[in-house]
């Protein structure tokens, strides 16, 4: 049977006493920022486990953040967040907390029913993943005592904690590569209208074509799905582009697989670009040209940030966006100029 890990062992590996690793591990006031990091990541990677129970006792917390996802956003194993949920519950063990995964049905999220983690007092508090309704984001955010932080999602009002990846400059840098690679006849497919992260994203896109002096018409974009809809469902256009950029990896490669069907190229007839560089392009014949979403990073901001309002440490809300990068792969061809 392995050793358990005490905060003696941790207090001589790294030269320093038992009283600091206590106070690090529990942040407590008495100890830098830098140190306090250094031995929580010692502490992990020696597989040290505070008792949660005792923990909660002493101190008043549950220890376990809720993640409140939409049940249309949430897809086991080929989803961008059930991989992002993953990059959550890694950055959450890494301060010593739990995660406690709820999907909102629409019913509940129609009738802003409290959520049960919160209920059955669970969680210390909760991080949503995904495009809740507006109404039901501000009763959340009312509720007394609930830390709330968004993650992938943002509201207008400014008093409102959140975490998104760089969707506009991302899709404007994705369609300027298309434009450099002598693409101009380019479609978005996505719905504006869906969510803020496709909003965001086609922004970016018409950005990009007006800056090159592309003239941008009401005709520039395909509806994918429906609001309030996860079913992905579009039709290929009767007039071909010469490219695509689809607001997700998941679209990009559903259009890939319609345009095989026709008898289509890729990237030979057509051109393709993804967005968010996630498990979906692995079970694709084609490595799809896409803009990676930094996961780890947005997934260790929510978790720095609600742990900073549970612990109410004096800090500002902010809308916090995440940079990624252009990750260049097998679905893009350049036009002769």
């Amino acid at each position: 049977m392995a050793k358990a890990i005490k905060l003696a062992d941790i207090a001589e590996v790294l030269k320093v006493s038992k009283v600091t690793v206590s106070k690090a591990l529990s942040d407590k006031d008495g100890v830098s920022d830098e140190l306090r990091e250094k031995i929580k990541k010692v502490a992990a990677e020696m597989g040290y486990r505070q008792n949660s129970i005792a923990r909660s006792l002493r101190d008043g917390y549950t220890y376990n953040i809720g993640v409140l996802i939409p049940e249309g956003f949430v897809e086991m194993y080929h989803s961008f967040y059930w991989e992002l949920y993953q990059n959550v519950l890694n950055a959450l063990t890494q301060k010593s907390y739990y995660g406690i995964m709820e999907v909102v049905n629409r019913e509940d999220e129609n009738n802003n029913v409290v959520p049960r983690m919160l209920q059955d007092s669970k969680v210390d508090g909760i991080i949503v993943m995904g495009e809740l309704k507006k109404e039901y984001v501000e009763f959340l955010n009312s509720l007394d005592d609930v830390p709330v932080v968004m993650l992938d999602t943002y509201d207008k009002h400014i008093d409102y904690d959140t975490v998104t990846s760089d969707n506009y400059y991302g899709m404007y840098l994705l369609t300027d590569y298309l434009i450099e690679m002598g693409h101009r006849d380019i479609l978005f497919v996505g719905n504006p209208r869906a969510t803020s992260s496709i909003q965001d994203r086609f922004l970016g896109f018409t950005k990009a074509l007006l800056e090159r002096g592309i003239e941008y018409t009401s005709n520039s974009y395909i509806s994918d799905r429906e609001i309030g809809k996860k079913e992905l469902n579009f039709e290929l256009p009767e007039k071909m582009p010469t490219a695509f950029a689809c607001n997700c990896d998941s679209v990009a490669y559903l259009l890939i697989k319609k345009l095989q069907d026709k008898g289509y190229k890729v990237p030979e007839d057509i051109s393709v670009v993804g967005f968010d560089n996630y498990l979906i392009t692995e079970i694709s014949d084609l490595g799809i040209t896409t803009f990676e979403v930094d996961m780890k990073t947005m997934a260790e901001t929510a978790v720095d940030v609600i742990l900073k309002k549970v612990r109410k440490v004096d800090y500002k809300p902010a809308r916090r966006v995440i940079c990624g990068k252009i990750v260049i792969k097998d679905t893009v061809k350049e036009l002769k100029k």
